[in-house]
């Protein structure tokens, strides 16, 4: 998936990306509101972490203008500071949820997998279709409950595909959520990853349709009568 970090703080956006990475994520760094405005106007991103205490201004001014232009990306607010009406602005103004600093990363990761499965009508850390089963905390998925191998990416675009089910993907739109702004990224990619995910996945239930000249979209298999 394809975060965006918008954190002052080299040492904590840092130390943010690399435990998203380890999990198969990218990740794009703002330390300023100027430069968290040109990553969301560049891409478009599955979750935005948000500190409030920036160079330039606040947070909360650059989560009330995403929600103003009908941007709905799910927010994680980081905040040092203490004041309830902080946390109240920040949730009433569409924050998914807050953190206090210092925090821990494990946490930090399981508040953002929380968020995706409520996005994704989700109750527990798995996402489920059909036969298949993809465990968000483990990394792992099983099909009919025999463990299925996926490459650390192909774990990624499984997840992306799950959280966004019956939703159309541009290609475009995947080879960032995949690679980041990666300039060496090969645009034929995502045709060799999809490929790859459908042999593996295949029979579990979840079909991974190509829309010509529109993109991707997983849907729930047709079954046979």
């Amino acid at each position: 998936m394809h975060f965006l970090i918008v954190e002052d703080t080299r040492d904590v956006a840092e130390a943010i990306e690399r435990r998203l990475e380890r999990a198969g994520h990218v990740s794009d760094r703002a330390e300023t509101l100027e430069d968290a405005r040109h990553f969301a106007a560049m891409a478009s991103h599955d979750l935005i972490i948000l500190d409030i205490n920036l160079p330039d201004g606040s947070g909360i001014a650059f989560l009330k203008s995403l929600r103003a232009e009908g941007n709905r990306v799910p927010v994680l607010v980081l905040t040092a500071r203490l004041a309830v009406n902080d946390k109240i602005d920040a949730l009433d103004l569409g924050a998914d949820d807050y953190m206090i600093k210092p925090f821990d990363l494990g946490e930090l990761e399981a508040r953002i997998r929380a968020i995706i499965r409520r996005r994704s009508g989700e109750a527990d850390r798995t996402l489920s279709v059909g036969l298949l089963t993809f465990d968000m905390a483990a990394r792992s998925v099983l099909i009919d409950g025999r463990p299925c191998e996926l490459t650390r990416r192909e774990q990624t675009l499984l997840e992306i595909f799950l959280t966004n089910r019956g939703r159309v993907l541009d290609k475009d739109d995947l080879l960032v959520r995949l690679f980041g702004h990666d300039d060496e990224k090969n645009p034929n990619a995502v045709e060799l990853y999809v490929g790859r995910l459908r042999r593996k996945i295949e029979g579990s239930g979840l079909e991974i349709r190509t829309l010509r000249g529109l993109g991707y979209q997983a849907v729930i298999a047709e079954t046979e009568a």
